[in-house]
């Protein structure tokens, strides 16, 4: 079966306190609903909101309301719901008004039925590009159509089903020069006619029933954003980056007039006037601008341009409805304006008013000019506010409001093809300075900073408030109130090194951790380290992978649900077994004879083993931390030195107690008094490895030192070992090649085909338990679901609402294949199942990570003091371990290559991180300390770390005996303390308070 993209997790963090209603980020999309009074907003948070106005929007536009009713009148929030994982990018309605349209940079274009009766929340996918999504747009109401286009930055524009059957049709818009130019910014349809519109400054049109293009219309020099089409299909406003808008005749294929009443680029039109006679525009600078051309279409000139309000930011939407302005910027709230009455010329200053009276052009559909008790009813516009619409045009003039009266009458009379001379245009004035209402949005994060532990995130709100988030309780921990970012994290920072495991992501403006398959299982954290809330008994040294610790508990659920359906599963064999049994209960012998045991000294309980599980139980310890010699290159590994992963991938099975048994560094110590660790396991490695290694092993064996020390490390100098791979002479990496090796020698020629995903793990378990009722037929089937226990995984409480997606890689980014949280989880078994990887599987079902090698760091110890210098048989005096190591363990090591082990353990006896100290840098280095984080925070460099052991007086070091691999300080030759701490240094740095 093909392998499916790779996948990924995310888990979205909320803030505690967020309410809900209102964006968190900058709003993208509006879209009114003029029968029911609600207004809809798209943001980049992903979510779309519904407001109730309380205006009555059906009433024609003009500014002659009642003050007292724009006071009284309130929007109030009514329902929201999160479709999108990305930016919103477009959102319109369809169906009526019923049905709420969006289009989103995560690639999807989903409905919202804000009025369903049985879920108002539930949003349903309706279509997907393969790049962001940017516009979308829905066919007159007349037509009755049920389906909706969208376009987007993969150069396609499709026709999607409403009620989600689907694509109906695509249409490839490919760049005539450059391809990538064909990506769709703006999009418009109509009766019969689709327009569409990007960064190749080209109007393309199309047929909406068959995708065949219709013709093109150039003219732009920038990026096109915003399209227009008039209810007859022949006419087109289109706005560009240029700061142009245009008119379009279709049937002439021509651009009719060029609208240049803005001086920046132009984001956004809206028009409900059938002909395009009145339409709304806005720009990168904040300003809208209404324009009224009605009965000027002979001579555009003559038409109308007004600055209504002046947005403290770039507008990014305009809609207008029943006399009011919404405007939407890059900011979470929404503000209203008072719109602006163009029906009559009462409120125009004087020489305009003349000028538009004895034009022949005004006598258009215009109610007629009023009285002058009338006209003082409103406030006059003042001459500021008023635009010029084009570069053509003859009013305004400029300067027009200095002009002398004879000057200004000349003025408004000549032709427009007369030589204008130019001069600078007066300061526009917009005649709202604060808008009527606004719409409050919330607080969304805009800057994050993660910390040294890899833990906790420091982030920025549009509030400049900051705050504290623990990633493994999903929650916010403090608040530090406006402050800078950078000052409170000096604050709260550590001086620790932990591996990447995880990213951050706030373009939701929530705090979004995403979890890659190729590094979440990196990072380790120590228990000893972890404050719980419930006490846990750890094993010494123990450490918890902080990606397999948080997925265990974002899918609590989900396990629990499935180990239900495997006991359901399992149950219905093992009726098959029950029946078994007792069909052999019932041939069963009347007697049975035992034969003589041939066993020998069996009375000697010295002599006898305890039969081991094989593989039956879950017991996954940590692995080890071994210290190896390292080969002259900066970096290389001894082979044969055991080193285990720092995320073991091994299963239970695998690895068994050779941990605990083995390693020095696991802490553990339960070793069978009859065969050292060392020889038993290296044995074992080589037998199972299959190769003929056994009498190079046992020679080097013979070789060790034969210290305690040596036994426990399992470090060998024969220089005959650095010439084999790491795989050939350690104990638990080849493990993984036994597994493969295993497998392909074990499995049948007709072994079954596994799902590339989550369920595919199901189907391995099963297949488990079906080869092993045919090949056991009377033995009862247990469970082969073995999640991680308490004591690898501390139990996690996490808030039940907290957001879990799972998303698929595709050519334009990424794509939602499942969205849920904690608490459903288990009720979306069978989505997830389907839809998940099935790494994920092996995680959660059977504790297994991927396999990877471990990272390991090269350093050389020199002694301080007079203590005696460490040098191994072959003259190599580098190390190399992981780079979790801790500094007692670097000690002890220390500690038994330069004093006498005694023969009878000493029970009071002081460890050797209490009489010994290691400095690097001239700095006492923590017992506690890793080698990852001596290597960023002390030693910063790249190259082997150096370090330096000495006493601290508090116990007396008695050398051992004279050996090959012990050389005096003072001999000639052996290493140089050079760069050591000076005496001075010493008592000063002795003095230094411990890093945690």
């Amino acid at each position: 079966m093909a392998k499916k993209a790779r996948q990924r997790i995310s888990y979205v963090l909320e803030n505690a306190k967020s309410s809900e209603g209102g964006h968190r980020l900058g709003v993208n999309g509006l879209a009114v609903d003029t029968d029911n009074g609600i207004l809809y907003s798209g943001g980049r948070d992903g979510i779309v909101c519904a407001w109730d106005l309380d205006l009555d929007l059906r009433r024609p536009s003009t500014d002659t309301h009642d003050s007292a009713d724009k006071t009284r009148s309130r929007s109030k929030f009514r329902a929201q719901a999160h479709p999108h994982t990305h930016w919103i990018n477009d959102i319109t309605l369809a169906q009526n008004n019923t049905a709420l349209v969006s289009a989103s940079s995560d690639l999807t274009v989903k409905v919202w039925r804000p009025h369903s009766e049985e879920d108002c929340t539930r949003t349903v996918a309706i279509g997907e590009h393969a790049d962001y999504v940017k516009c979308v747009a829905t066919p007159p109401a007349s037509i009755n159509a049920n389906w909706v286009a969208s376009g987007g930055l993969d150069r396609k524009i499709c026709l999607w089903d409403l009620n989600g059957a689907g694509k109906t049709l695509e249409v490839d818009v490919k760049g005539e020069e450059i391809l990538e130019k064909g990506s769709v910014y703006a999009l418009a349809v109509s009766r019969d006619i689709m327009a569409s519109g990007g960064p190749e400054k080209t109007i393309r049109l199309y047929d909406p029933r068959t995708g065949d293009k219709v013709s093109k219309l150039v003219g732009h020099l920038d990026n096109i954003r915003s399209i227009l089409i008039d209810d007859s299909g022949d006419i087109i406003l289109s706005a560009s980056a240029d700061k142009t808008i245009k008119m379009w005749s279709v049937k002439g294929g021509r651009c009719m007039y060029t609208f240049t009443m803005h001086d920046e680029s132009i984001w956004s039109l809206f028009s409900e006037d059938p002909s395009l006679g009145i339409f709304y525009s806005s720009d990168r600078s904040g300003l809208v601008a209404k324009t009224d051309v009605r009965g000027s279409m002979e001579d555009l000139d003559n038409g109308l341009s007004l600055a209504v309000a002046q947005e403290h930011c770039g507008v990014s939407k305009v809609v207008a409805a029943g006399g009011h302005v919404w405007t939407a910027t890059n900011r979470s709230s929404v503000n209203r304006w008072g719109d602006i009455d163009t029906d009559t010329d009462a409120c125009l200053p004087e020489p305009f008013r003349h000028q538009r009276a004895a034009s022949a052009a005004s006598n258009k559909p215009r109610q007629a000019t009023v009285t002058g008790t009338q006209a003082t009813s409103n406030k006059e516009i003042p001459s500021e506010s008023i635009l010029r619409i084009s570069n053509t045009a003859v009013f305004p003039a400029r300067g027009v409001v200095d002009a002398e009266p004879s000057n200004l009458n000349d003025s408004l009379t000549r032709r427009g093809s007369e030589v204008v001379v130019e001069q600078p245009d007066p300061e526009v004035k917009p005649i709202h300075q604060t808008p009527e209402e606004t719409i409050e949005g919330q607080f969304g994060l805009l800057k994050h900073k993660m910390l040294n532990d890899r833990r906790r995130v420091l982030t920025l709100d549009t509030a400049g408030d900051v705050l504290l988030w623990d990633l493994l309780a999903c929650k916010p921990v403090q608040s530090f109130g406006k402050q800078h970012l950078e000052d409170v994290e000096a604050l709260v920072n550590t001086r620790e090194a932990v591996a990447p495991w995880c990213s951050v992501d706030l373009s939701s403006g929530n705090l979004t951790v995403v979890l890659e398959p190729f590094n979440c299982f990196d990072a380790e954290i120590y228990a000893d380290e972890l404050k719980l809330d419930e006490p846990v008994e750890f094993r010494e040294d123990q450490r918890i992978s902080l990606g397999r610790w948080i997925l265990r508990y974002l899918f609590s659920n989900l396990i629990d649900e499935e180990i239900k359906r495997d006991e359901r599963y399992r149950q219905k064999l093992n009726e098959e077994v029950s029946r078994n049994q007792a069909a052999s209960r019932a041939n069963a012998p009347t007697s049975i004879d035992i034969p003589p045991s041939n066993v020998s000294n069996w009375d000697k309980p010295d002599q006898l083993a305890t039969p081991r599980a094989n593989g039956s139980q879950l017991h996954q310890g940590t692995p080890g931390l071994a210290i190896g010699l390292a080969t002259p290159a900066p970096g290389a590994a001894l082979p044969g030195v055991p080193e285990e992963v720092v995320s073991s991938p091994l299963s239970p099975t695998e690895k068994g107690n050779t941990a605990d048994k083995d390693d020095y560094f696991a802490g553990g110590s339960a070793v069978g008094p009859g065969a050292p660790a060392t020889e038993s396991s290296e044995m074992k490695t080589s037998t199972d490895n299959g190769n003929e290694k056994g009498k190079d092993k046992a020679s080097d064996t013979a070789k060790s030192p034969g210290s305690t020390f040596g036994k426990k490390f399992r470090i060998s100098f024969s220089s005959k070992k650095l010439g084999r791979s790491s795989s050939q002479a350690t104990q638990d990496k080849p493990v993984v090649v036994d597994e493969k090796a295993e497998e392909s020698e074990s499995s049948s020629t007709n072994e079954k085909e596994v799902d590339d995903s989550f369920w595919g793990v199901i189907q391995k378990i099963r297949n488990d338990y079906d080869k092993q009722l045919a090949d056991a037929p009377e033995k009862l089937i247990e469970t082969k679901v073995t999640p991680s226990l308490p004591s690898e995984t501390p139990v996690l409480k996490l808030p039940p609402g907290t957001k879990i997606i799972i998303q698929e890689e595709t050519s334009g980014g990424s794509a939602n294949v499942y969205q849920g949280t904690v608490e459903n989880v288990g009720k979306d078994a069978d989505i997830i199942e389907q839809k998940a990887p099935m790494w994920l599987g092996d995680v959660l079902l059977q504790n297994l990570v991927p396999f990877k090698e471990p990272v390991k760091i090269s350093f050389v110890l020199h002694p301080m003091g007079g203590l005696v210098a460490l040098s191994p048989a072959d003259g190599n005096n580098r190390l190399n371990a992981n780079r979790m190591l801790r500094v007692k363990k670097i000690l002890a090591y220390v500690a038994e290559r330069i004093e006498e082990v005694p023969e009878e353990p000493q029970p009071n006896a002081l460890p050797p991180e209490k009489y010994l100290e290691l400095y690097c840098n001239d700095q006492l280095l923590d017992p506690l300390m890793s080698l990852a984080t001596i290597r960023t925070h002390v030693w910063k460099s790249g190259n082997d770390v150096v370090l330096y052991y000495k006493a601290n007086g508090r116990k007396e070091i008695i050398p051992p005996k004279p050996a090959s691999s012990i050389i005096p300080a003072d001999t000639p030759g052996a290493p140089s303390p050079m760069g050591a701490p000076t005496a001075a240094s010493e008592s000063t740095t002795s003095t230094t308070t411990a890093v945690t």
